[in-house]
């Protein structure tokens, strides 16, 4: 495979980099500190991500008949790089782009995608998944919020946590049990956050202001018309989804930007010298790298049109590897960058250090690995 960039890819990341020297404020790196989910970014990436559709630049892989242009994977990518490099000034609306609009277009009914795309595709709205529980994590086989059919509507009650965006979110892309099946039992919901019996909770943390909350649902009721495909299709619905949300973050580029910084650093302070940390910093670029590798075999999938499975759980572990390594290196060796001696670096690190957390724990996506990528037997219980 090559890996090198040909003339009108390098245009694209270009004009993007032209935009974003631009448009972004020159207060940029110590602004997006702020965090992804917090008020402050969350206002300002409303306006820029209409700017950045005014621009054609918001959705640009998507179809033309949902108003993209059709370009590829590798456009998709180099979108995603680009922003992350940067900081992600989308802030939580890069979901939208990578995998709720994908799937609306997929398993929406024709109502839901002329509800939700248009304001999607004009940087309308922020999203947040309602996905982990209490006593299932990421394990969504045993998640235990129930919906039950009452008529025209569903009544949900039970519980989520660890909700990324649910404070300002509009919409909750909600899973719920309708039955008792592990897999077939789990049907989405769409639904308002300002629905009646919604409560939301900010989590304390240290990765940002208002990154992680919990979700209370009481008695809530949902319209029949917010269900999101069939009762029971949720597994083949988020199976879709997560291959799009575990390969749309590209945290490998931003792990390399800030492990490059933070050697610029090194080299500024005079510690480039000692051997250990040279090691140690060509460690960090090799996870970075296969990371990169790992990803970019699967984009070149999608490109063909051919099926992407369990991979992108091996693509998003090796990306999980390489950002604990840099966080752990810039802690290493330039502490000094997390008291404000680099923005950029503190703001890596806040990303960074909830990687194998986000978009499905680690330790699931090695569950899958070992069972649907080695194949290896289950032992008996």
């Amino acid at each position: 495979m090559d890996f090198t960039w040909n003339e009108e890819q390098r245009s694209f990341r270009e004009s993007l980099c032209a935009f974003l020297d631009k448009t972004l404020p020159d207060d940029w790196e110590k602004f997006s500190q702020h965090g992804p989910a917090s008020p402050a970014l969350t206002a300002y990436a409303a306006k820029f991500c209409r700017e950045l559709a005014d621009q054609g630049m918001l959705f640009p892989h998507w179809p033309v008949e949902h108003g993209g242009q059709g370009l590829s994977p590798w456009h998709q990518q180099i979108l995603a790089e680009v922003m992350w490099e940067y900081g992600e000034p989308r802030g939580g609306q890069y979901m939208n782009v990578n995998w709720i609009g994908p799937t609306l277009m997929r398993y929406g009914t024709d109502a839901q995608q002329a509800n939700y795309l248009p304001k999607i595709a004009t940087g309308e709205m922020l999203w947040c998944q309602g996905f982990s529980e209490p006593d299932s994590g990421s394990d969504l086989a045993s998640l235990r919020t129930r919906a039950v059919l009452e008529g025209d509507h569903y009544r949900v009650n039970g519980q989520k946590i660890w909700t990324s965006y649910a404070g300002l979110a509009d919409t909750c892309f909600l899973l719920t049990r309708t039955s008792d099946d592990k897999k077939r039992g789990i049907t989405i919901l769409l639904v308002p956050m300002d629905t009646p019996g919604i409560t939301v909770r900010q989590i304390p943390s240290l990765i940002g202001e208002g990154d992680i909350h919990e979700v209370f649902f009481d008695d809530v009721i949902v319209p029949v018309g917010q269900r999101f495909g069939e009762e029971g299709q949720a597994w083949e619905i988020i199976g879709f989804s997560l291959t799009n949300e575990r390969l749309g973050i590209p945290r490998y580029h931003l792990a390399r930007t800030a492990l490059d910084r933070a050697v610029a650093m090194l080299k500024d302070n005079g510690y480039w010298s000692c051997d250990l940390i040279k090691a140690e910093a060509g460690r960090c670029a090799a996870l970075c790298e296969a990371a990169r590798t790992a990803n970019y075999a699967i984009v070149q999938k999608r490109a063909e049109g051919l099926k992407v499975g369990a991979e992108s759980s091996s693509a998003r572990f090796a990306t999980v590897m390489a950002e604990r390594a840099v966080c752990e290196f810039v802690v290493e060796y330039l502490p000094e960058a997390l008291v404000d001696a680099s923005p950029y670096l503190k703001m890596h690190h806040q990303r960074g250090i909830v990687a194998g957390i986000a978009a499905g724990a680690a330790e699931i996506q090695l569950n899958i690995i070992a069972t649907d990528v080695l194949e290896l037997p289950r032992e008996p219980r």
